[in-house]
């Protein structure tokens, strides 16, 4: 048959332009056939709303890709091979060990950082706390403080009656955070630190924390994905992860790196990699992605001369996201129900639930 219509077309003068297409058209229909299948169209009744529809069961490979990377519980959600730790920010951090506590110093805008980020923690985790003591509104608590340094923010909730973990792989950091720790009989009680990374620690506390804090760590780290993949391995379902971290854009390159590293002094000359700051955007759809829902997202803004932060609806500089892990796990669809290409009818579920979505918003 397909000889016989490349004979044809070689009598005319548009053989050159035809057999191409021919070619193309056959070549899909074969794929079509050997990647995928199109399953019966079921009718689909809707009870609240006594109307029939048509259910399509045919998926697109973007969905296929989303399966690839389901993770069953109890497995582990990234290679072994991976690591989330910079061989040279790590050196960076070695020569400024010494300086965590130095309120005026190197570390002076994450001491104020404190006054903004503290309570945003804090008032975020008592949400869903009914009863909590006072004085020690976080007790009971199990935080994992990712990316300690010297502890400037593992103490303050150490404070607040958690029982804290602070990780850094920095040993002369946690050594700085330890001895810092010694001065207080109270926080050595409720704060442990390691020196390890995320990812050395995933199988051990897999589900062990009710919040993760990942503050001013992220843009350090070299695969956002993994990291971001292991603390949802760590965290309790209905947990809350906690980051704050620089957007990528044009301003914060100008004012993050060039200004208050380069002019001003402010951060120590290479602190920060622009390329590694992440716009909230790409940081939501992360979260997302591994069942991590976003629930709040604010601007953070630094005054060099006062030395003090404060809340601002602007993020093209820091910011601040608070996500929580689902409660519940999503069964993988089976791999016989994935197909190639998507139908019209699911394009039209998805628009009539976001439509049926908007109704209930204006009622």
């Amino acid at each position: 048959m397909f000889i016989k219509q490349i004979n044809v077309l070689q009598q005319s003068n548009l053989f050159i332009k035809q057999v191409p297409m021919l070619v193309c058209t056959y070549r899909l229909a074969y794929l079509e056939k050997q990647l995928s299948w199109t399953l019966q169209i079921k009718p689909h009744v809707s009870n609240e709303h006594k109307t029939m529809g048509f259910r399509s069961y045919r998926m697109t490979f973007s969905y296929l890709n989303k399966m690839k990377s389901y993770r069953y519980p109890g497995t582990r959600p990234y290679s072994t091979s991976q690591t989330t730790i910079d061989d040279n920010e790590i050196k960076t951090f070695q020569m400024l060990a010494h300086k965590w506590w130095d309120e005026q110093g190197a570390y002076a805008p994450l001491h104020s950082m404190n006054d903004l980020r503290v309570p945003f923690i804090r008032d975020n985790l008592l949400k869903a706390v009914a009863d909590h003591q006072p004085g020690k509104p976080l007790s009971g608590m199990k935080i994992l403080d990712v990316g300690c340094g010297g502890g400037l923010l593992t103490e303050p909730l150490g404070r607040l009656g958690a029982s804290v973990l602070g990780i850094d792989p920095v040993d002369e950091n946690i050594k700085t955070a330890q001895h810092h720790q010694s001065f207080d009989p109270v926080l050595v009680k409720r704060i442990e630190y390691k020196a390890c990374s995320l990812e050395e620690i995933v199988e051990e506390t897999a589900e062990t924390f009710d919040a993760i804090v990942a503050s001013e760590v992220v843009e350090h780290v070299i695969d956002l994905e993994t990291f971001i993949q292991c603390c949802c391995g760590v965290l309790k379902p209905g947990g809350s992860l906690f980051i704050t971290t620089i957007n990528k854009t044009q301003l914060s390159y100008a004012l993050g790196i060039v200004f208050a590293e380069q002019i001003a002094g402010i951060v120590p000359k290479g602190t920060h990699t622009w390329e590694k700051f992440v716009s909230p955007e790409k940081l939501e759809s992360i979260l997302e992605s591994n069942g991590l829902s976003v629930q709040t997202l604010a601007g953070m803004l630094y005054n060099p001369f006062s030395g003090y932060w404060h809340w601002s609806e602007n993020t093209s500089l820091n910011y601040a996201a608070h996500a929580i892990k689902s409660t519940i796990q999503e069964s993988p669809v089976p791999a016989e129900f994935v197909l190639n290409g998507e139908t019209e009818a699911l394009r039209a579920n998805k628009v009539s639930s976001s439509l049926h979505v908007h109704e209930e918003l204006k009622k």
